[in-house]
């Protein structure tokens, strides 16, 4: 059965009263870290204490509440539940997005908590503790932040528009400084800001004109994508292209203006707008 109206609005007043908590805890640990700790589960991807500890806070609470429902974190899945496979009734979390920021002082990193409901993004919300900014989105409903409605940009000339450029180990450096060459030669400011969410959330509130990665996790794009969408915004489709849930796919999201000359520039041509 799909979740009705008031069982989403419970899980929406949920959200928002459990990644402002959790948030103000990982500000509370980002403050008092000791600089140097953390680890590296690969090539440029850094772990912390935070990020197992913020995730294990989420997963609790949201087990506590809502026993039936599914878990897909950065950190840990519930495999059993189904909801990693088919997207019913499942919580994507990332505990710390931005964890290379965190680990190294930097006050840019966010909590992203998406939750899905019949392979379709439902609610989204992105919480940076350390500029007290929350981003809320619910599906049909518009996007906000501090309970404030935004809006992306209304940027129509391509050689205005500053784009922001994910990258990973998951994707060729050749195809990132392709997309990037190509960008700047066009006419665009690139930057990178190291973390997904958060420049997600910046497209929604217009202060940048999109957001570009060839890769990128479920639990770093689900609520920034809906959250672009419901503040008129334009993505390339995501959660209805097979196995993204399960492994990654490209993003792009941007102002509506300026999304043709995006997708082509960085070689995305399907464009979903929602």
């Amino acid at each position: 059965m799909p979740i009705l109206p008031h069982e989403l609005d419970a899980r929406a007043e949920f959200l928002k009263d459990l990644i402002h908590r959790t948030g103000l805890k990982a500000r509370q640990l980002f403050e008092t870290r000791k600089p140097g700790r953390y680890t590296l589960k690969g090539h440029q991807d850094f772990l912390t204490e935070a990020d197992t500890f913020i995730e294990q806070e989420i997963r609790v609470a949201i087990a506590q509440r809502f026993a039936d429902d599914a878990f897909v974190g950065e950190e840990s899945s519930d495999e059993q539940s189904g909801g990693r496979a088919n997207g019913t009734a499942t919580w994507v979390v990332d505990p710390i997005d931005g964890t290379a920021n965190y680990a190294r002082g930097i006050p840019h990193f966010c909590i992203c908590i998406a939750f899905i409901d019949r392979g379709k993004t439902q609610l989204g919300a992105i919480f940076n503790p350390c500029t007290d900014e929350l981003y809320f989105t619910r599906r049909g409903k518009g996007a906000y932040k501090n309970n404030e409605p935004i809006h992306v940009a209304t940027t129509d000339d391509f050689t205005h528009a500053t784009i922001e450029m994910g990258w990973s180990t998951r994707t060729e450096l050749q195809t990132y400084l392709n997309a990037q060459a190509a960008l700047l030669s066009h006419g665009a400011n690139v930057r990178r800001g190291a973390s997904g969410a958060l420049a997600l959330a910046w497209v929604a509130e217009g202060r940048i004109d999109g957001y570009l990665e060839h890769h990128m996790h479920p639990w770093d794009s689900l609520a920034g994508l809906l959250l672009v969408r419901e503040a008129g915004g334009v993505t390339r489709p995501y959660l209805s292209l097979p196995g993204t849930l399960n492994t990654g796919g490209a993003v792009l999201a941007a102002a509506p203006h300026i999304a043709d000359a995006l997708t082509h520039y960085s070689q995305l041509e399907e464009l979903e707008i929602a």
